[in-house]
């Protein structure tokens, strides 16, 4: 099925968006009438350059308020539809939108609709153009997909047909499986889109709140295979009316746009029998099996800083990279690689980020296959030159222009660490961490949706509800991404104001990065007591704030001793427990939290949140006085 979108669903000017749209691989694009209106040029010039960027235009709309108008009215709306007409042809495309009328003079019924779309498409006819006819869920009298193809069946005129947009169906909870009994030639375009679930006003819904299909909480998929069931293998076209995409890169909406679009065909090719995806052989989403490493950029002074600080939660320098500046700090399934290259990749993250953590290492069933599927859902892929016996290990971009690393445990890569790096005869340490229990990635607000989107499509994730967290400067807002089992645990914190703690770190570090890894404890007592043996200095917590843990849970006394003489935070969830312990911060606003879990506790201490941030902004130097 071809590609498309609509002009209205990202920034820039016209010129803007047909660069980023053709650049993103769509080849169609709808045309919107404000952005043709804005447009100083002639519709040819218009068609001349959409033509020019290897584009078709798939749609003109929108046509607003024509079905069941009185005379006069009804006359005009003929006559209006006649100049769109001619538009069209200077255009170059042959399909217009036509929307459930709105107007608060409109008569129903589906008879005078059906005549009025009669006559239509006998002028369209006579110019060799369609239109289709689509049901707004807010609509006067049509505002169900049932009643525009009821009125199209009607109309029973070639040149009249049925346009499918998920919002409007979903949005008013129409039971897709109805959608299967349409003939798949009678349905002209499908539009699409998603939406966060919020209950309020349609319109404004919609106007607003938008997204690309994946990114929000409507099943787009099962409205996808409905319309897949009908035969229908025209394009597939995204309308997203987004505040947050008209202020963004135009080339980074179109690309997840066009992501967005091959990853629902994915879904839907591996469900419905006789569809193909629009990436033929596209491996499956793959699982995550663990976060193999964390490698960190750094000069030598800000290493030996980063050193000391694992140092003191347990972790000793294990190995050596048999030829380059990188060391290896371990602790039973945790791998903390320091890399102070003078050239290459980390070199160059490192002047434009400071020290910081800019690149993950996943363990996933099949290093090449993930790659393959990144690359096929837009990924840039990473490459960088290999030195003498290194291994050519897989790697896209990831978040801030880092990277994600790839290895498997059924090729060479298993072997990563005996190949590349020489023992330094120092025995690992042991604090009582076991793994990475998750990472923290913060971002600017804005490209929370693209990341969300990225991790789902590529990886065998889910997504949790997002929940606002509390910074005594304002809210950030908090997206967790979960991988079958414990593999991969990701909270990707978008920050809307520079004073908030995340918004401090993205503007302090010049990008978005991981701020934050939590690593998991069977037992975080002993390991608070060991730590402390260690030299580890924890992030002191206020007396206030366990005197109210002990009020708010019942807790006994000396419990709440326990906690608040290592500084460790607490939260309950039925009969789950979470215990937190976080060390000071690092460079730009970097830490480590100590986790452990009890009785399934699947949360992230939100409520904690707010107490440890102001512990946290007590302890940041303050900063320097602006420049002039």
């Amino acid at each position: 099925m071809k590609t498309s979108i609509a002009t209205v669903s990202i920034s820039g000017d016209l010129r803007e968006k047909l660069a980023a749209i053709a650049a993103a691989g769509f080849e169609g694009v709808e045309i919107f009438e404000n952005d043709f209106l804005a447009f100083d040029g002639s519709p040819a010039e218009v068609g001349r350059m959409v033509r020019d960027h290897g584009l078709d235009i798939t749609l003109f709309q929108p046509f607003r308020d024509f079905e069941g108008m009185p005379e006069p009215q009804r006359a005009r709306t003929f006559d209006r539809a006649e100049r769109k007409f001619d538009l069209m042809q200077e255009l170059g495309t042959d399909l217009m939108l036509v929307c459930s009328s709105v107007s608060p003079i409109a008569l129903g019924g589906i008879d005078r609709a059906a005549d009025d779309f009669r006559e239509l498409g006998e002028r369209a006819a006579r110019r060799g153009l369609r239109v289709g006819y689509e049901a707004l869920a807010w609509g006067r009298h049509v505002n169900d997909h049932r009643d525009a193809w009821e009125i199209v069946r009607r109309a029973d005129h070639p040149n009249i047909g049925l346009i499918l947009d998920s919002f409007h169906t979903l949005a008013r909870k129409v039971d897709v499986e109805t959608i299967r009994s349409i003939p798949g030639d009678r349905i002209f375009i499908v539009q699409l889109a998603d939406a966060p679930q919020i209950d309020m006003d349609l319109l404004y819904w919609s106007r607003h709140f938008r997204s690309m299909p994946g990114e929000g909480d409507l099943p787009v998929a099962a409205f996808m295979r409905a319309v897949a069931a009908t035969g229908y293998d025209g394009p597939l076209s995204l309308e997203i009316f987004n505040d947050q995409f008209r202020g963004g890169s135009p080339r980074s909406i179109a690309v997840d746009g066009q992501r967005s679009l091959v990853y629902l065909m994915d879904q839907v090719a591996r469900t419905e029998p006789g569809i193909r995806c629009t990436v033929p052989n596209m491996p499956d989403r793959i699982a995550i099996e663990g976060v193999e490493f964390v490698e960190f950029a750094a000069d030598e002074a800000e290493a030996l800083e980063l050193a000391d600080l694992l140092g003191t939660m347990g972790f000793f320098p294990t190995a050596q990279h048999r030829s380059k500046d990188v060391t290896l700090y371990r602790q039973q399934g945790i791998n903390i690689v320091i890399n102070t290259e003078r050239e290459g990749f980390a070199h160059s993250s490192y002047l434009l980020h400071g020290a910081s953590a800019y690149a993950i290492g996943l363990k996933v069933e099949d290093a090449a296959a993930t790659v393959a599927r990144a690359r096929a859902l837009g990924a840039e892929p990473f490459e960088q030159r290999r030195g003498p016996g290194e291994l050519a290990i897989p790697a896209i971009r990831g978040v801030g222009g880092g990277v994600i690393y790839f290895l498997d445990g059924k090729s060479e890569l298993a072997q990563v660490w005996e190949v590349e790096f020489e023992p330094t005869g120092r025995d690992e340490g042991d604090a009582g961490l076991l793994r990475i229990d998750h990472v923290a990635q913060t971002m600017n607000y804005e490209e929370m949706l693209t990341w969300l989107l990225f991790y789902t499509s590529i990886f065998r994730t889910h997504k949790l509800p997002m929940v606002d967290v509390v910074d005594p400067a304002g809210l950030v807002r908090s997206q967790v991404v979960e991988s079958e089992g414990e593999g991969l645990r990701l909270t990707l914190n978008g920050a809307e104001n520079r004073r908030t703690l995340a918004g401090r770190f993205v503007a302090d570090s010049f990008g978005s990065s991981v701020q934050h890894l939590a690593f998991a404890s069977a037992d975080i007592f002993t390991t608070a007591d060991r730590l402390k043996r260690l030299g580890f200095r924890a992030l002191p917590v206020t007396a206030n704030y366990y005197d109210d843990l002990e009020a708010r849970f019942a807790l006994a006394p000396d419990f709440t001793d326990r906690l608040r003489a290592a500084n460790i935070l607490y939260d309950r969830d039925g009969d789950g427990e979470y215990f937190q312990l976080y060390s000071p911060t690092f460079g730009e606003g970097l830490f480590f939290e100590i986790v452990e879990r009890r009785n399934g506790y699947a949360g992230y201490g939100a409520a904690n949140a707010p107490f440890r941030i102001a512990a946290q902004k007590r302890e940041l130097p303050p900063r320097g006085m602006p420049k002039i």
